[in-house]
Order: C-alpha cells, then sequence, then structure tokens
C-alpha cells in the first residue's frame, strides 16, 4: 500500500494543451512549412520550440496605471530582453533545459524550456518600468489619453 500514490487527473489539462496547440500555430511565421516527411524542415525549427508566456493585465482605475504581469518561470533578469516599437511591448528570452532533462526515465515533461517571445499591443509612452520577481515580470506604464472621439463628418 505505501508504493500507492495520490493521483490527481483533470480531464481538461489535455483540451487546454490541445486547444493551446492549435491556436498558437496561427501565430508561427508564414515561413514555417513543413518538410518532404511533414516535419518541420530544419530552418524554421528555431520558431516551433518557441512559445508565448502567459499574461495578465490590469487596469487601474485610481492611479491612471496599466500593470501587465508575465510568467517567465525560472528565468533572470539578464535572459529577458523588453523593447518597445510602435505601441508593441515585445518581451523575448531564452530558459535553459537542465542537462537531467535530456536523460532518459521522465513520464510527463509539462515544462517547457527554450525561446519565448510575446508581442503586446498598447497604446505606450516611453515611461515604462519592468521589474522580475520570483519569475513574474511586472510592467508598468501609464494609460495613454484617450483618443479624440470620432467627429461625424457631412457629405455635400
Amino acid at each position: 500500500m505505501s508504493s500507492l500514490i495520490r493521483f490527481h487527473y483533470d480531464p481538461f489539462t489535455d483540451f487546454d494543451r490541445l486547444f493551446d496547440d492549435a491556436f498558437n500555430a496561427r501565430f508561427w511565421p508564414s515561413s514555417v512549412k513543413a518538410g518532404p516527411t511533414g516535419c518541420a524542415t530544419t530552418d524554421t525549427t528555431q520558431h516551433l520550440d518557441s512559445f508565448r508566456p502567459r499574461m495578465d493585465v490590469k487596469e487601474s482605475k485610481d492611479a491612471n496605471i496599466i500593470t501587465a504581469t508575465i510568467e517567465l518561470p525560472g528565468l533572470k533578469s539578464e535572459d529577458v530582453a523588453i523593447s518597445i516599437q510602435q505601441d508593441r511591448l515585445t518581451v523575448s528570452g531564452e530558459s535553459a533545459a537542465p542537462h537531467a532533462h535530456e536523460s532518459d526515465g521522465y513520464g510527463i515533461l509539462e515544462r517547457r524550456y527554450g525561446k519565448l517571445s510575446g508581442r503586446y499591443s498598447f497604446r505606450l509612452d516611453q515611461d515604462v518600468n519592468a521589474k522580475l520577481e520570483n519569475g513574474l515580470l511586472t510592467v508598468t506604464f501609464p494609460k495613454a489619453n484617450p483618443e479624440q472621439q470620432p467627429q461625424r463628418i457631412a457629405i455635400q
């Protein structure tokens, strides 16, 4: 009896993974093509190995600040690059698999290793702050001024 292990099975985990794979495929670059065997060609493998980190966005009504929290487990600040270009926040980095990962004996492999990249559209100013702590990247920036309301134009 002592060799029994309590195991919790969540049937929705497989569905989550299935939908992630299906919907993330549309974000792959158009250069991703299948080779003659149906597998990705070697020049596009780097795109297949990358993944998009998960993110939460919170808008503060009182402080006029937006906070984006991005999951980057196991990464240090020197492993992550953040850039802004044309109202687009880009977060990229790479997590290396431990050497023990390459050996046999794993029954379940759910953690992701390799390149990660996420591009998020916001109306951004240059006043952006970022902090990485406990695997969570917190990016804060002020809300952009509201855009001018649409104005009806009379047709002559």
